[in-house]
């Protein structure tokens, strides 16, 4: 399973020739050894500003064309708070159906879905759709969900949120590995519930979570885990601590560390940046090679780039960053 963006090649390039042009500049960022390359994708707009889909589309088309190998979109419906006037982001699913019929090389997925939003087997049916439509390119980012705010707005219950997710996520992860699945729980019934037409394939399975139970629960199933950069301190160090805690939590999970990809979402500004309220520290675009380097140490499989202000010309800028690291003597 591949996550990131790698590099920059023409939008006049086909996909082989993109893969290749990525994988030279990868090789001469971080090393000669891809195999411990970091991966870099990126976040488009959530709430930052209200964007209507040609902009998120010419956005996605950039990413691809500039070198990009994964595209990701939150999956939230409402955020209100005194600093900040209300605001909302377009649905994550079928702005991803849209993404996969528009692009052909990168892998995409939500970052991360909330189990919560949708029935188990509505979740697996949507996740099997796309990967469909995207010629197995997605990756399902998944986590219980978290701001209250949206869950009473829209008349979710706001309990139970770990249980819940441990039913849903069970169902899930069963259908999609091609079960037939009877389940009654507390929360969730199914039964003799089946996918048709059948998934091509298992579709990867990536958390999105700190949380000790909701870990312990996808760990001995998932692909791989994601952290928000907020969660630790968008630092090289910070991810690291972090990362060992993961490596815990797979032990107590009776699951190898080294069976579960790191992925870390990194806070970039370009320019002064100014969409985005800055938590932590961000990362300065003309840091990024450096900055990729010591992810790569601290053991980060995949970054996904979460970029201040996010627009088209930014991406642009990033891919051309990392061109030009790559061309440096």
């Amino acid at each position: 399973m591949v996550f990131g963006l790698v590099g920059i090649a023409p939008a006049s390039l086909g996909a082989r020739a993109v893969r290749s042009t990525a994988t030279e500049i990868r090789q001469a960022v971080v090393g000669p050894n891809v195999s411990s390359a970091v991966r870099i994708g990126v976040q488009l707009p959530e709430v930052e500003r209200e964007v209507r889909w040609p902009e998120i589309a010419a956005m996605a088309r950039a990413a691809e064309a500039s070198g990009f190998e994964s595209i990701w979109v939150g999956d939230h419906m409402l955020y209100r708070g005194p600093e900040r006037p209300e605001r909302g982001p377009w649905d994550a699913w079928t702005q991803l159906a849209a993404l996969a019929a528009i692009t052909t090389r990168v892998s995409l997925g939500p970052l991360v879905a909330a189990t919560a939003f949708h029935a188990p087997g509505s979740l697996a049916r949507m996740a099997a759709s796309i990967d469909e439509i995207s010629d197995g390119r997605f990756v399902f980012g998944i986590g219980a969900g978290w701001n209250e705010t949206e869950f009473r707005a829209f008349g979710f219950p706001f309990d139970h949120l770990a249980s819940r997710f441990e039913e849903s996520f069970e169902i899930v992860r069963r259908l999609l590995a091609g079960e037939r699945v009877s389940f009654a729980g507390r929360f969730h019934q199914v039964e003799d519930a089946v996918l048709l037409p059948a998934p091509r394939r298992r579709v990867p399975l990536m958390i999105g979570s700190i949380g000790p139970r909701v870990l312990s629960i996808a760990l001995p199933h998932v692909d791989a885990w994601n952290t928000w950069y907020t969660w630790y301190g968008n630092t090289a160090a910070g991810f690291a601590a972090q990362s060992a805690e993961i490596d815990a939590a797979c032990a107590r999970a009776g699951r190898d560390p080294g069976e579960v990809e790191r992925s870390a979402c990194v806070l970039v500004t370009v320019g002064l940046g100014g969409e985005r309220p800055h938590e932590v520290p961000p990362v300065d675009a003309e840091r990024i090679g450096a900055h990729l380097n010591d992810l790569r140490d601290a053991g980060v499989d995949e970054a996904i780039i979460v970029v201040d202000p996010v627009n088209e010309r930014s991406i642009r800028t990033l891919g051309a960053r990392i061109r030009d690291l790559a061309n440096a003597p």
